[in-house]
């Protein structure tokens, strides 16, 4: 059986991953309903897969943070302690982190092997340039984008789907949360 992989990303409408200036986490546009929404989430068994990009950014933000930040929500602190493959020529272990490894290779075939050895779903949270190969590969399931609203045309970081491929998308799942974040599950395929 091939476990399923859930790219999962926070976006801007304009498709930024993060932005500048003075916004802060979630654009400042969480609320109760997101947050638990989240929890649920990542309460189910699950196996994270980060590039070393995207693992390196998490560590410092939650080394950095105070208990009160948002890097300390309740669904981080759960994905933080979700079993996690770390996809990286750099990094080595032990990583800051409490159960992850570290594995070395291309994140294709990482992925590849991963789906057809795991017992759980795989679910990646960022990691841009990692997630636009495994789509192009074909090996991303569901893309799963919290629509923020907001536009961060100047001060917009990490445009989410900058050179990937063209994708028919297949609307698999809505919903809106606190009355103004879309969260959007789609199957994607290769165009």
């Amino acid at each position: 059986m091939t476990a399923t992989y859930t790219f999962d990303v926070f976006s801007s409408l304009d498709g930024y991953a993060a932005a500048g200036g003075d916004w802060t986490g979630y654009w400042g546009k969480q609320g109760p309903e997101l947050l638990d929404h989240r929890l649920a989430l990542y309460r189910e068994e699950q196996r994270m897969v980060f590039g070393a990009t995207t693992y390196r950014a998490f560590a410092q933000m939650l080394a950095e943070s105070t208990e009160d930040s948002d890097a300390r929500d309740p669904w981080v602190t759960r994905m933080r302690n979700l079993p996690a493959t770390v996809v990286s020529t750099t990094l080595e272990g032990p990583l800051d982190w409490p159960d992850a490894t570290v594995v070395s290779g291309d994140a294709v075939d990482v992925v590849a092997r991963l789906k057809k050895e795991s017992d759980v779903p795989l679910r990646s949270h960022g990691s841009l340039s990692m997630n636009r190969a495994l789509m192009a590969a074909g090996l991303v399931d569901r893309v799963q984008v919290t629509l923020f609203p907001v536009i961060t045309g100047r001060t917009g970081l990490d445009p989410v789907f900058r050179g990937a491929d063209d994708f028919d998308l297949e609307l698999l799942e809505s919903r809106t949360l606190d009355g103004h974040i879309q969260e959007l599950v789609y199957r994607p395929t290769l165009h």
